[in-house]
């Protein structure tokens, strides 16, 4: 077989010799919103042969056929958050071989950051948004786009009264399994450190531990905020509830917040689960290693980013999904942090 012109690029031209078809149909099966539209055995061989050469497909060219940018924004309020990278890998993972590439902004939680980071975004001329920040309600940023024709998936978070598709864990599920679990090892007085409250998802946690226990006989509990979703504010807020009130149980936003209680029972000299139990929520990749090992809700984070970047190359494709709403199941996960509620 006849050496390759190291330093010359490849070509559709290349390909489609080598794999015995015309150049059109290289094009087609390469790209994989008209692989369908031909046999498997063809794209198959073509993508054999497209390796075989060491094809690097053209992007900047697809982009300008399609008039996109092939690249998509994704909006986070903290990356150093363990909650968010196995989302944007998700994004990533369904983005790439699609020809996407994601650009990460984060916001720090702050609305002036956040409405820099759209407008940095939008410059870019990105082709849509995956907008994962956790702000309740309609945000300036947000109507500002959605005027602008910009499509965006709402991700964790909705997006008020515009249209924006959602993609979410069932988190009322979530903290109403958690409520259940320890109903059922004795507890009844329980305190939900909820994150805070203009989150929609602190919100809807918050609301679902309200109601869980109100529908469980003899159960008594209460929400305290706490000022963030971080061990800080986690161990400031357990502080706060040790200095009022004796609860066996402690239901936390998340697994930072629940971190932070942790830190707190141990400086009081109190022990995990033997005087208070602990359950978390999200089950970030370190909620098996503490001590004890957390009890939390796992959220399959890595799916919820995947079919974000599903529906949002979907209304690039030209689907309608005003206000769609893709909830995705959550488990709780039983670890060493609760036992049976002391006497």
């Amino acid at each position: 077989m006849p050496q390759r012109d190291s330093t010359r690029r490849v070509t559709l031209d290349d390909v489609a010799k080598r794999a015995g078809v015309h150049k059109a149909t290289v094009s087609r099966a390469l790209d994989p919103a008209t692989a369908g539209l031909i046999s498997d055995e063809t794209v198959r061989r073509v993508r054999e042969a497209a390796s075989e050469l060491g094809y690097v497909p053209n992007i900047v060219a697809r982009g300008l056929r399609k008039n996109a940018s092939m690249t998509i924004g994704v909006v986070i309020p903290d990356l150093t958050n363990p909650f968010f990278p196995p989302i944007v890998r998700g994004i990533e993972d369904h983005l790439q071989p699609r020809g996407y590439t994601a650009l990460i902004a984060n916001t720090d939680g702050d609305d002036a950051a956040e409405a820099a980071q759209f407008t940095t975004l939008l410059g870019r001329r990105v082709d849509g948004l995956i907008v994962a920040t956790g702000r309740h309600g309609d945000q300036p940023v947000l109507e500002r786009a959605h005027e602008a024709g910009v499509r965006a998936v709402m991700l964790n978070r909705d997006a008020g009264s515009l249209p924006y598709p959602l993609v979410t864990g069932d988190d009322a599920t979530g903290v109403t399994a958690a409520v259940e679990h320890l109903h059922e090892l004795g507890h009844r007085d329980v305190v939900h450190i909820a994150g805070p409250l203009d989150l929609s998802t602190s919100i809807v946690r918050a609301d679902a531990f309200r109601t869980a226990v109100a529908a469980r006989d003899g159960m008594r509990g209460s929400v305290v905020e706490a000022s963030a979703l971080t061990v800080s504010a986690g161990r400031e807020s357990m502080e706060a509830v040790l200095a009022d009130e004796a609860p066996t149980a402690i239901v936390a936003s998340n697994d930072l917040i629940a971190l932070g209680v942790l830190r707190a029972l141990r400086a009081h000299g109190l022990e995990c689960p033997g005087d208070v139990s602990v359950v978390g929520f999200n089950d970030m990749p370190f909620a098996e290693d503490v001590q004890p090992p957390l009890t939390t809700v796992h959220v399959p984070t890595t799916e919820m980013g995947a079919e974000a970047a599903r529906m949002l190359l979907a209304q690039l494709d030209g689907e309608q999904q005003d206000h769609a709403r893709i909830v995705l199941p959550v488990s709780l996960v039983v670890r060493d942090s609760t036992g049976p509620a002391p006497r």
